[in-house]
């Protein structure tokens, strides 16, 4: 015995593959010893009870991480000395849907982030043992008579599980932490993982807390190289009902000790929590699991999510295909309800920042116009913003000078696209319009800021790839392959140990936490070098880490919208947006669950609990193909099926509900939306993002031999999608097949069934997926105003999948359970629009970019195939130097036709009906008074 504390090893021998426990009691060490694998690691019997008489007052506050927005939990303190968070002076830019005021702006006090500080402090050492059976028991003291006693259950899968039960001696504000498993020095640490931020090797510079319902799992991880060890709550403290918030979490988790080591820890409940509040002689019990796994941080982090919370090929259509939700949502996107404003050409911003628009990318409604061969969307939303890409400085523009919300642009200092947006357009149009490749090598030797106040360079091996795309020019592939070598170097094999990675373009969005995973699986296809694979497959996984996968998901149905009500976002109800009301309806768990999503940012984690902009799912579903990764690709489903029949707003945040799974969700004006936040340039992005899903679904399913091209959309944040269209793919054996995939092309009597098709010549070509574990056996009928058949039309299966013989436009096809069944339909005539014109070459390559030096005038000449040109002129002097612009240019015929605009910005559209040379110049009004003419351009010549 050395200070009164018995000395005991109690020893869990676990195997690798069952995890079958024995338990040897000899004398040593204190503690439970489990050992795996060749690994021992003592998790002893010391726990921490905090103590506070009144409120401590636990409030989430910045964390005050340099380049990092994150908020953590705090605590008042009366000691200064205590007193460790810094009060941060939040930027006015930093403002809208997801940050809360009451976090962001509260009032100065001094506060602890500590969890170490939350509380007096008295640590408990256990001073006796006894076996029964698979049960250890633990005996403690009773310092100031308080009743403390646990054990351990050995035998439970897939871990040991320790309880506690507490009893205190006096009223207050109590947390019991378990501070006894192993600590490893940073420097001994090959990983880590706490909730949400901390990966790779960024140590914790604070004990932080981090509480239940921002914890995707309810664990911190360390990582010798060899085990990942953990903490982690039984999930019956994590359950489905209610949503999780921090109101209503019962424990936090903890991963820095008060040495400086990281040491999984959990407290339970959280100071000034839900439940802290005790009597004297009120019992409060806890179990957590003590977890050391012979698997890196990530497979550990895959195995809790299966083997104890259930996570698996979890969704189904159930309520709508994929494509039924493609056509209601752009159908959406034609409506004023989804705000668009023409003269700004631009969605309206109005849920962030008042009077702005903002655009993603021009790719996301130019896909969609040329998959689905829709000139109404080309017209209206297409042609648009590519004008305003093209013309903005930056993404959200707002012609408010004194606006600072997230730091907006007034000025038409283009081009805002990337340049991966640059060279897709160049590439979708033939090549024939080069001010797109100048404008690449342009922005390629410069640096620009594009969204909120992040600053790209332009030289990276990223825009290299890209510019080698475009151009076939091998120096830039050279600079591509030579750059990703030194950010694989420099980057992916050696692990993060702060917030200073400068290729991560600041950190804010999930995907500046993790390396380049999405472009090094585009280079890996562009070169087939498996180093980039390889890092792009630990990229995917660590991003899998920000996804959901607690709480558990129970086998019951939910009463959602009590009282005919739809839950109301505190966000959008302090800016006076009225009630939703949806029936009262139970609803299967599964259905309404986070599980696969991911919280907006680290900066709005608090509030935007799961966003359905998940434009990761379709990249970790091809990743997870390449590396035949099951848990990636279940991890791609998750995010996306099942889930709505149009646009679904934004984010799961206050409660459970099925409001934003109705057709007519997003059917409402502005100020009578209030389940979750609208911001409408996510609608096409979003429709991209079903576009990728449905195409990458195909790939992953046919083994990689329906196979389509695709451009690149880089937009900003997390809103990377493929885009297709453009070029023609393979469909099994056949070559030169182009996607088309006009809206209500088929009905299928099933909704487990998504779609896609393409055209070749008298063919179409059909690719059915199966979302469902049953096999589905259905009734697919042709829409016959999209497709003329005949007697001699018939049906050809690539997969052995038997279909019917045509019977009045419509087949019968049967479809495996989670499985592919893929047709061509022959002597079929597609009714082709708009995609055969816009896609077909004309050979004109005559000068297409002219600059006006009169009012800083930038000219260009769109060509768009067989489709038309078009003449863009802006300026880039504003209303402070002129009040009108006039353009003076000449027609076919040779005749000067005039066109003005008079209100900023200056921007001026004239299509042109064939190929010819234009003449063109300018009279200005000045801002004054007075006209200014300039000097004359000639373009197209």
């Amino acid at each position: 015995m050395k200070n009164n504390y018995l000395r005991m090893t109690i020893c869990l021998l676990l195997t690798v593959s069952g995890l079958q426990a024995q338990v040897r009691v000899s004398s040593g060490k204190d503690g439970i010893t489990l050992a795996s694998a060749g690994g021992r690691y003592t998790f002893a019997p010391v726990f921490t009870i905090l103590y506070n008489a009144a409120d401590p007052g636990m409030a989430l506050k910045p964390a005050g991480i340099k380049k990092v927005s994150y908020n953590v939990l705090s605590w008042k303190v009366k000691d200064s000395s205590k007193a460790d968070l810094v009060q941060q002076k939040i930027s006015a830019a930093v403002a809208g849907d997801g940050f809360d005021d009451s976090i962001l702006r509260g009032k100065k006090e001094q506060r602890t982030r500590s969890i170490l500080n939350a509380g007096e402090s008295t640590e408990l050492r256990a001073s006796s043992i006894r076996s029964k059976g698979d049960t250890v028991f633990f005996s403690f003291p009773s310092p100031g008579g308080i009743t403390f006693d646990a054990y351990v259950a050995m035998n439970t899968k897939p871990y040991p599980v320790l309880h506690f039960t507490f009893k205190p001696a006096k009223p207050g504000y109590y947390s019991i932490g378990y501070t006894g498993a192993p600590a490893l020095s940073p420097e001994h640490a090959a990983a880590l993982w706490q909730p949400m931020i901390w990966q790779e090797k960024r140590v914790p510079d604070a004990p932080y807390l981090t509480p239940a319902f921002m914890a995707p799992l309810p664990t911190t991880m360390v990582y010798d190289g060899k085990h990942t060890l953990g903490v982690m709550a039984s999930p019956e403290h994590l359950p489905f009902q209610p949503l999780p918030t921090l109101p209503n979490s019962r424990f936090g988790i903890a991963l820095r000790n008060g040495k400086g080591q990281l040491q999984p820890q959990l407290y339970a409940p959280i100071p000034g929590g839900y439940g802290s509040l005790m009597k004297s002689g009120d019992t409060f019990s806890f179990s957590m699991q003590l977890v050391a796994e012979p698997l890196d941080i990530t497979h550990t982090y895959q195995k809790i999510a299966e083997d104890v919370f259930g996570f698996r090929d979890y969704r189904r259509n159930d309520i709508a295909s994929l494509n039924t939700v493609l056509d209601n949502m752009t159908a959406y996107a034609m409506t004023h309800y989804a705000w668009f404003v023409d003269s700004l050409k631009g969605f309206a911003y109005s849920t962030d920042v008042p009077g702005a628009v903002k655009n993603v990318s021009s790719l996301n409604p130019l896909e969609l116009a040329l998959v689905r061969d829709d000139a109404e969307m080309f017209e209206k939303r297409a042609y648009p913003l590519m004008e305003y890409m093209l013309s903005r400085e930056k993404f959200l523009f707002s012609l408010d000078s004194l606006q600072k919300i997230q730091n907006p642009s007034r000025r038409l200092k283009g081009p805002v696209a990337p340049i991966s947006e640059l060279g897709a357009l160049y590439s979708v149009f033939g090549k024939e319009n080069d001010f797109y490749l100048h404008l690449m090598q342009r922005e390629y030797t410069s640096s620009r800021m594009r969204n909120l106040d992040v600053k790209e360079s332009g030289g990276s091996w990223t825009n290299a790839m890209r510019l080698y795309k475009a151009s076939g020019d091998k120096q830039y592939l050279d600079a591509a392959i030579q750059k990703a070598g030194q950010y694989l170097e420099q980057r992916v094999r050696r692990p993060q140990t702060d917030f200073s990675d400068p290729f991560s373009g600041g950190f804010f969005f999930w995907p500046a936490f993790t390396d380049r995973w999405i472009e090094l699986s585009e280079l890996y296809e562009l070169t087939g070098d498996t180093a980039y694979l390889h890092a792009a497959v630990q990229g995917a996984r660590n991003y899998t880490m920000f996804t959901w996968m607690s709480p558990g998901i129970p086998d019951s149905l939910v009463t959602v919208n009590k009282g005919g009500k739809a839950p109301m976002y505190w966000y959008l109800r302090s800016k006076g947006h009225a009630q939703m009301y949806y029936p009262e309806e139970k609803a299967p768990a599964w259905r309404l669950s986070e599980t696969g999503l991911t919280p907006e940012s680290s900066g709005t984690a608090t509030g935007h609990r799961a966003i359905f902009m998940a434009n990761y799912a379709p990249w970790i579903l091809r990743i997870g193909y390449y590396a035949k990764d099951t848990f990636l690709i279940n991890v791609a489903k998750a995010a996306v099926i099942g889930r709505y029949r149009s646009f679904p707003g934004y984010h799961i945040n206050t409660e459970r509900t099925t409001a934003y799974e109705k057709e007519d969700f997003p059917l409402h004006e502005h100020k009578a939306q209030s389940v979750n936040s609208f911001h409408y340039n996510h609608i096409l992005p979003m429709a991209s993002m079903l576009i990728d899903y449905l195409v990458t679904d195909a790939f992953v399913r046919s083994n990689g031999r329906i196979n389509f091209p695709a451009e690149f959309i880089e937009g900003y944040a997390y809103l990377q999608n493929k885009m297709y269209g453009s070029q023609g793919g393979s469909f099994y054996t056949e070559k030169n097949v182009q996607l088309w995939m006009p809206s209500k092309l088929l009905r299928s009597d099933n909704v487990e069934l998504n779609y896609i098709s393409a055209r070749k010549g008298n063919r179409l070509f059909l690719a059915f997926t199966n979302q469902s574990a049953q096999p589905v056996t259905t009734r697919v009928t042709f829409n016959p105003s999209l497709v003329k058949l005949s007697r001699q039309s018939n049906i050809r299966s690539f997969t052995g999948n038997e279909a019917m013989a045509l019977l009045d436009s419509s087949f019968s096809i049967t479809v495996p359970a989670n499985g592919i069944a893929a047709i061509v339909v022959n002597e079929a005539s597609p009714s082709v629009q708009f995609q055969e014109k816009i896609l077909t070459a004309t050979g004109d390559r005559g000068k297409d970019y002219a600059e006006i030096k009169t009012g800083n005038a930038k000219v260009m000449l769109f060509r768009l195939g067989s489709y038309g040109r078009r003449l863009f002129v802006f300026l880039e002097d504003d209303d402070s130097k002129w009040k009108s612009v006039r353009l003076h240019y000449t027609d076919a015929a040779g005749k000067t036709q005039q066109l003005v605009d008079d209100a900023y910005p200056f921007e001026l559209t004239v299509p042109l009906e064939k190929a010819y040379a234009v003449q063109c110049r300018l009279t200005l009004e000045k801002a004054g008074g007075g006209m200014v003419e300039s000097e004359k351009i000639i373009i197209g010549k």
